[in-house]
């Protein structure tokens, strides 16, 4: 939906979640001229209904966010304009998921959630039970794009390849931690976990299949001396909602959501 404008007006442009925000991977300066993508020009000219001098944001997750203008208008073509910096580049906690594949539009949901949640970066990890085992990563990568341009957020994270449950946790760091979502229950609750470690501790969360970690997954988990194990709580939740559960518990003790930071 675009913004209301009289005839031969121009201003900002509007989608259903505010200003229009387009993510790019151009270097952002004043005056720099932006040639957008087949799919981002269709958009702004066919759906949008962009003119000559509409106003609109564009970000790359490095150089803050910047107001520019629609310039050079053609019937499948137009360029953006930089016109100055509105505002500075941020960062999101450095909190990375990995999460077992599962099925696709859950999968899709998860990465737009994850996105809007803060996660740094997304690793698919495939395990014994994991039954979505071919993931589409450049599908992925446009649905976290999507979910960063309606969320107000300044970046995108990084989706990996997916890997095998081992070779994950034979590449973990050792200096950042690794919050188990376990549904065994023999564990403390996340929420009593987090309060105990150090805030400034790096961390990553791992969450499993539809099935749930076989058990000699498990053995193998709690094995990894950077592995906290922690519980969700006393309900059985879907493969999805847990990982973004623990996304939200982490955010709100650890994360941006803490007002004392």
């Amino acid at each position: 939906m675009r913004a209301h404008k009289g005839p031969g007006e121009t201003g900002e442009l509007n989608d259903l979640g505010g200003r229009l925000r387009l993510f790019v991977e151009t270097p952002l300066r004043t005056g720099a001229k932006i040639v957008p993508g087949e799919s981002q020009a269709h958009y702004l000219l066919h759906v949008m209904r962009a003119r000559n001098g509409d106003a609109l944001r564009l970000f790359n997750g490095k150089d803050g966010e910047w107001r520019a203008h629609i310039s050079d208008v053609t019937r499948r073509s137009c360029a953006l304009i930089c016109d100055g910096q509105v505002a500075n580049q941020d960062r999101v906690p450095d909190l990375w998921l990995a999460f077992a594949p599962i099925k696709k539009t859950p999968a899709e949901f998860l990465v737009q959630k994850a996105t809007e949640l803060g996660a740094a970066m997304l690793l698919p990890v495939l395990t014994e039970r994991t039954i979505a085992r071919r993931v589409n990563i450049e599908r992925l990568h446009a649905n976290a794009i999507e979910a960063a341009e309606q969320s107000g957020r300044l970046s995108v994270p990084e989706i990996r390849e997916p890997e095998s449950l081992p070779e994950l946790l034979r590449a973990w760091p050792l200096e950042r931690g690794l919050l188990f979502c376990d549904e065994a229950g023999d564990a403390l609750s996340i929420g009593d976990a987090l309060r105990r470690v150090d805030r400034h501790h790096q961390w990553g969360v791992l969450t499993g299949p539809e099935g749930g970690f076989s058990p000699s997954e498990r053995h193998l988990i709690r094995r990894h001396p950077a592995v906290l194990p922690v519980t969700l709580g006393p309900r059985i939740m879907r493969a999805d909602t847990a990982a973004l559960a623990a996304l939200a518990v982490w955010q709100a003790i650890l994360g941006d959501w803490h007002e004392g930071d």
